[in-house]
């Protein structure tokens, strides 16, 4: 059996940005108030990180500060992919040296891969790293899919040790759980299809919903796993509106506003992201107070 880096809900966490890049201060009381409300791991420089559009320099230092953040209270996950297989190899062992518990790789964008190309990319990246690997396969993003059978290759290299499931398709995640089996573990990428993929063998999911919910969002994985699937279930579908307002522009553009609302961030995003419209704030801001969360 390979180590499961985290069972639950892991944060997608957003990075704090200003004009003059970082916000270190934000970024650290951030990952505090995570941890405190319970979240179970810790994802930077993801796509909610807003990892594309960081310069290298930052996206080292934000890997480095969040390790030392967290200092071991949860697993730390660090976003190293790139559709530059040399350059995702030299973020990966820069994640490494800083000591992450993982990291996450996402499928090349832009100039896409065969399925070929994409085992020999993971491979090479998995040979390299000296951290548990977990595949990210978001192809309405990247334009590339991991098809169940090359996940189920992959599933075979010793530090491929899980997928982010982004895809959508239910019926692809379910023969790629049933292709490799215990080799790899699958986390939903999508915040409406976690008890979808929990009840198909999935460990969690890489939550955007978590930025701004993390105690709720965790409690959907505590009832499933504690045998309450009715219950959640229904938390679920109650937190549906939410998820969805969180989705009605491209992420993170909603979940930024959503954390400047409350108080952690500027709304402030690098183009060719724009801050929300004011219509889908509206509709974001009134789900958010139905779920309690106090809007500054």
């Amino acid at each position: 059996m390979k180590k499961t880096v985290f069972t639950g809900i892991g944060t997608a966490l957003i990075t704090p940005l200003t004009r003059e890049g970082i916000d270190y201060e934000a970024f650290g009381k951030l990952i505090d108030w995570q941890i405190e409300e319970g979240i179970n791991s810790l994802v930077v420089c993801g796509t909610t990180g807003e990892g594309s559009t960081l310069t290298d320099e930052e996206h080292r230092a934000a890997i480095d500060y969040a390790v030392k953040r967290t200092a071991g209270r949860v697993p730390v996950i660090a976003g190293t992919g790139s559709n530059d297989t040399a350059y995702a190899l030299e973020l990966t062992k820069h994640a490494c040296d800083c000591g992450v518990d993982g990291v996450l790789v996402v499928t090349p964008y832009y100039n896409k891969a065969t399925q070929k190309g994409l085992i020999n990319m993971f491979s090479d990246i998995a040979d390299a790293s000296t951290a548990p690997v977990i595949l990210y396969n978001v192809p309405s993003r990247t334009g590339c899919n991991i098809e169940s059978k090359t996940a189920a290759i992959l599933a075979d290299h010793p530090n491929i040790v899980g997928i982010k499931e982004a895809s959508g398709n239910i019926s692809q995640i379910a023969e790629t759980i049933h292709l490799v089996g215990d080799k790899m573990d699958v986390y939903s990428g999508n915040d409406d299809q976690i008890v979808p993929i929990l009840a198909l063998g999935g460990k969690g999911c890489i939550s955007v919903l978590s930025n701004p919910l993390p105690k709720k969002t965790v409690e959907i994985c505590d009832r499933f796993f504690a045998g309450d699937i009715q219950g959640a279930a229904k938390l679920q579908l109650e937190l549906l509106p939410l998820i969805n307002a969180l989705f009605s522009e491209v992420n993170p553009i909603p979940v930024k506003s959503a954390m400047a609302a409350m108080g952690f961030c500027e709304e402030y995003l690098r183009s060719p992201l724009t801050v929300m419209e004011d219509n889908h704030r509206a509709v974001l801001f009134e789900e958010m107070k139905k779920q309690g969360i106090a809007i500054k």
